[in-house]
């Protein structure tokens, strides 16, 4: 059926079909978001506020934003001066209810993110997992009295919780100003709902940005002027083995040359800036991509060592993403023969310095006095 469509429609034609089936129900949708914020704005349903001031991270479309490096990067610059307790709802974990992140727990029971972020920053931050954001934050502040900064990861739909700061990361290669509601587009909620939020960060900027580029951000995303915009870049640091190894076999990417060969595993939102690093490289580059949170099984494995084997290269290592090696490294079934040969890219963001240093301005939203 499918070859057949694509035989009598040309590309042009077989969006307009399918833009004409998801309209209706992109509508629905709309009206479903509409109800429910107009539920809250109306006192219908409840907003409750914590003396101990939240923090959203969060977004207006599905997609990765980079969400994960953005909320690590915030607890790397102030938990030496908070006592900082992160809060998710532990996508895709297949636990449920709230749960304090302890060393005994796996990416199946707290969710890969929040899993990563705990094991960053082990002994120096506090961390849960909870659907209901209120019950989370209110079983959090009697298991740790200390804390005196929550960070809510992916929260910005979530409207139970009234944030002290909103803070809203946008793609810059992807940027909403043009996008559609789902599920004709990506949007989760109409763009000019961006104006809810407090900080806009611009993410995955280019290294070589120019003043030109963010001002058309600016005028792409038309903040009101009380809104800060701030613009970060994806960092890539020298490659770490997955599993514990005696001998680390690869280092550095630069040390590969033509004749060598990558295969990178990546199961993540948007790989083409992960793919697109490796291929900065000189080794041949292969790619197997799986869908986002991707659990892998044996057969998963199977496919990939097989593939692995059967490409040729000199030297061959599989490269694949920090968020994967979490569910890689806590996989029984990944060979112990292979071990020695993947390795994952960590990556941190770093946030454009202009006339505002991010860090500073959020601290300040977080001390402001309520009027």
């Amino acid at each position: 059926m499918k070859d057949f469509v694509t035989k009598i429609l040309n590309k042009d034609q077989r969006k307009k079909v399918v833009d004409a089936i998801l309209t209706p129900f992109s509508w629905l949708y709309g009206a479903g978001v509409w109800l429910r914020n107009t539920a809250f704005n109306l006192g219908l349903l409840k907003q409750e506020e914590f003396e101990v001031p939240v923090v959203s991270v969060g977004n207006i479309t599905v997609g990765g934003t980079g969400k994960t490096p953005h909320v690590e990067y915030i607890v790397q610059e102030l938990c030496q001066r908070y006592h900082i307790g992160v809060l998710s709802r532990g996508y895709k974990r297949q636990t449920h209810g709230f749960i304090m992140a302890r060393e005994s727990l796996g990416p199946k029971d707290l969710g890969d993110e929040p899993y990563q972020i705990y094991h960053k920053f082990l002994g120096m931050i506090t961390l849960a997992v909870c659907e209901d954001r209120r019950k989370g934050i209110r079983e959090m502040l009697k298991h740790d009295p200390r804390i005196n900064l929550i960070l809510l990861d992916d929260a910005f739909q979530h409207r139970y919780v009234k944030p002290k700061v909103n803070i809203v990361l946008v793609d810059y290669n992807r940027q909403p100003h043009t996008d559609r509601l789902l599920p004709l587009g990506t949007l989760r909620e109409p763009f000019r709902h961006i104006l809810k939020a407090d900080m806009v960060i611009a993410t995955k900027c280019p290294h070589d940005i120019s003043p030109l580029d963010m001002k058309l951000v600016h005028k792409n995303l038309d903040l009101y002027p009380s809104q800060q915009l701030f613009f970060s870049r994806i960092e890539y640091a020298y490659p770490k083995p997955v599993f514990p190894v005696a001998d680390v076999l690869l280092d550095n990417l630069s040390m590969l040359g033509p004749s060598d060969l990558i295969l990178g595993l990546t199961g993540i939102a948007n790989h083409r800036p992960f793919v697109k690093y490796l291929r900065s490289f000189h080794a041949q580059v292969k790619v197997i991509h799986y869908d986002d949170h991707h659990d892998y099984d044996r057969d998963d494995f199977r496919y990939i060592i097989k593939i692995f084997n059967e490409l040729q290269g000199t030297r061959k290592f599989i490269v694949t993403t920090e968020k994967d090696a979490v569910r890689i490294l806590n996989n029984p079934y990944f060979p112990l023969e292979m071990r020695s040969f993947i390795y994952f890219i960590p990556i941190r963001v770093s946030v454009n310095v202009s006339e505002v240093d991010f860090i500073q301005a959020l601290e300040a939203k977080i001390n402001e006095k309520a009027e």
